[in-house]
């Protein structure tokens, strides 16, 4: 096995010190625990998402993602399960050229608002290799069984 990319993490300005940085919460995880670094104004309470509502939540962190990888953004299955919380974008995709600040992006799938704590885990990030095609024009492409058929061409389900 190869070694592990070394992804490179830095506070954003602002950011409370004192939160504990991702991690692999056990040794077979594949992705490491993000928390949400509330602004100082909302700490105390937290933000509230109401039902169906959207909303880009800080983790207060900047990343270096080596070249050829990126880090994928997923829900957390017991804020899915219990509470309906999920990503808009899942899984979301942080390029290896971005170094902007670290936000996911939460709705509120459920019919209660929810509170989102100061610290509290929102997400997972998934570190994975990226292969870039190279992208071809071509004037017609090869026939399969499968042809044009589009969703739910294959079977009942």
């Amino acid at each position: 096995m190869s070694a592990a990319p070394r992804v490179q993490i830095m506070r954003a300005p602002g950011a409370d010190p004192d939160l504990p940085l991702p991690a692999y919460e056990s040794a077979g995880a594949a992705g490491a625990d993000l928390r949400a670094d509330l602004p100082l104004s909302v700490r105390s309470g937290g933000l509230r998402l109401a039902p169906m509502e959207r909303m880009l939540v800080p983790t207060g962190l900047c990343l270096a993602i080596p070249p050829g990888y990126e880090v994928q953004l997923r829900a957390r299955s017991g804020l899915a399960l219990r509470h309906g919380i999920a990503l808009v974008n899942a899984p979301g995709t942080i390029d290896s050229d971005y170094r902007g600040p670290l936000g996911v992006i939460l709705v509120n799938l459920s019919a209660d608002p929810f509170v989102i704590e100061h610290g509290a885990r929102i997400a997972q990030m998934i570190v994975a290799p990226v292969v870039q095609a190279m992208l071809v024009e071509v004037s017609a492409l090869g026939e399969t069984a499968r042809g044009a058929g589009g969703f739910g061409s294959t079977g009942r389900d």
